[in-house]
C-alpha cells in the first residue's frame, strides 16, 4: 500500500514555473518516461514534503533527479545529503543523473531507471493467481 506524502503548498507556484523552464536533460528524459512508456506514471516538477523532486512516480514512490553542474558544487552536495536522507525516510526512493549523462548516455539512463522501477513495482503474489474470490 502506497503511503500519502504530504508537501509544503507554498512550493506549488514553484514547481509550476520550474515546469516551464526545464533543462535539456529534464526534457529529453521526460520524452523518453513519459506516458507510461515504461509501464509507470511519472509526473514533473513535484513538491514532496520541503522539496520538489525533477519526476516522481508516486505508485513506487521513485523519484527521479536530474543534477546540473550546481550540484556538484561542495555546498549543494551537502544539501543535496541531506534532502535525500529527508525524502528516503518518508520512503521516496531517489535516482540521480547528472544532467550530462542524460545528454550523452540516454540509453544507460533509461536502463537504470528500467531497472529500478522492475525493483521497486509490487509482482502479483503467484499463489493469489488464479484463484477465485470467496
Amino acid at each position: 500500500m502506497r503511503k500519502i506524502i504530504l508537501y509544503n503548498p507554498a512550493l506549488v507556484p514553484i514547481a509550476k514555473k520550474l515546469r516551464k523552464n526545464m533543462t535539456f536533460g529534464e526534457i529529453a528524459l521526460r520524452r523518453e518516461i513519459n506516458k507510461k512508456k515504461l509501464g509507470v506514471k511519472f509526473s514533473r516538477q513535484i513538491p514532496i514534503d520541503n522539496f520538489i523532486v525533477d519526476f516522481y512516480c508516486k505508485e513506487i514512490q521513485l523519484a527521479i533527479e536530474v543534477d546540473g553542474s550546481i550540484h556538484f558544487e561542495e555546498e549543494q552536495m551537502k544539501k543535496d545529503v541531506l534532502r535525500q536522507k529527508r525524502l528516503e525516510s518518508l520512503g521516496v526512493k531517489i535516482i540521480r543523473f547528472s544532467d550530462t549523462d542524460v545528454k550523452n548516455n540516454l540509453s544507460w539512463v533509461l536502463n537504470e531507471i528500467k531497472q529500478t522501477i522492475l525493483e521497486l513495482k509490487p509482482t502479483p503474489n503467484p499463489s493469489q493467481e488464479g484463484k477465485e474470490l470467496g
